[in-house]
């Protein structure tokens, strides 16, 4: 069964789907069962194919001038005025909080920026937004997952608050609080390489919380967060694993057990 949106009126036709970096590269599949999520919700999804990077690991670590001319190759893909669906909350934070502080002393591209700033949302956020009651799930799907949403999403879109709504919303799910929630992974981009022993002991710290809660496994909508604590579960021997909000959003669409 297709979803139904909450409300017709708010659907929009198009969005534009921005991939990240890091999906595209390492969770490719995440991209995919978002966009199928999206357009299970009735809405055409473009995804303009010259898109690369927002410029955030160059702007976070004290180089503007340096993301500057990344994130003004990004700026000619919007033309329409579509939502621009980002599944990343850190991304999506750097879109829409630091591209205008970035082109802010250039007058056409400022202007740019902030239109594009405006109608940037974070996947989960667009996805609540329009879902409807008769969300389905596979056949025997109970389980019990954790939520982690990243320094940025957290702090600069919000997100916390609207996964942690999605996933109660859930038939068969059943949201476990861990008490490191509002802690950071270790990852944070360039810092776990700048700083490899204070990442890790951060990453342990976050799995030995999300590990107490006894869940099946944890999502979030940030890949970095993601790759980072995998590869420490993974080193650990631990069988739990991370997964995209998206792909698991996507798997509770299958009715009946089957596929979509």
């Amino acid at each position: 069964m297709t979803p139904t949106p909450a409300s017709d009126a708010a659907v929009p036709a198009d969005v534009y789907f921005f991939a990240t970096c890091l999906l595209d590269l390492f969770v490719p599949q995440a991209g995919l069962d978002a966009i199928e999520v999206i357009e299970r919700l009735g809405v055409r999804v473009s995804f303009p194919a010259g898109q690369t990077c927002c410029g955030q690991p160059a702007y976070t670590s004290g180089f503007p001038e340096e993301a500057r001319p990344v994130a003004a190759a990004q700026l000619d893909l919007f033309p329409e005025p579509w939502p621009i669906v980002v599944p990343s909350g850190s991304c999506g934070g750097m879109i829409r909080h630091h591209w205008p502080r970035l082109f802010a002393d250039d007058p056409r591209r400022s202007t740019q920026a902030a239109a594009i700033a405006a109608r940037t949302v974070e996947f989960t956020d667009f996805v609540a937004g329009l879902l409807g009651p008769d969300w389905q799930a596979p056949a025997d799907a109970e389980e019990t997952v954790c939520l982690h949403t990243s320094c940025s999403a957290r702090r600069e879109m919000g997100t916390h608050h609207v996964g942690r709504a999605l996933l109660a919303r859930l038939p068969g799910v059943r949201l476990a609080v861990h008490d490191h929630e509002a802690e950071c992974c270790g990852f944070g981009g360039t810092f776990a390489v700048k700083h490899p022993e204070i990442s890790a002991a951060m990453a342990a710290d976050k799995i030995e919380a999300i590990l107490a809660t006894g869940c099946n496994r944890f999502v979030s909508a940030d890949c970095g967060c993601l790759m980072n604590l995998n590869l420490a579960l993974e080193k650990r021997g631990e069988p739990v694993r991370g997964e995209h909000i998206a792909s698991f959003l996507r798997g509770r669409l299958a009715a009946d057990g089957g596929a979509p």
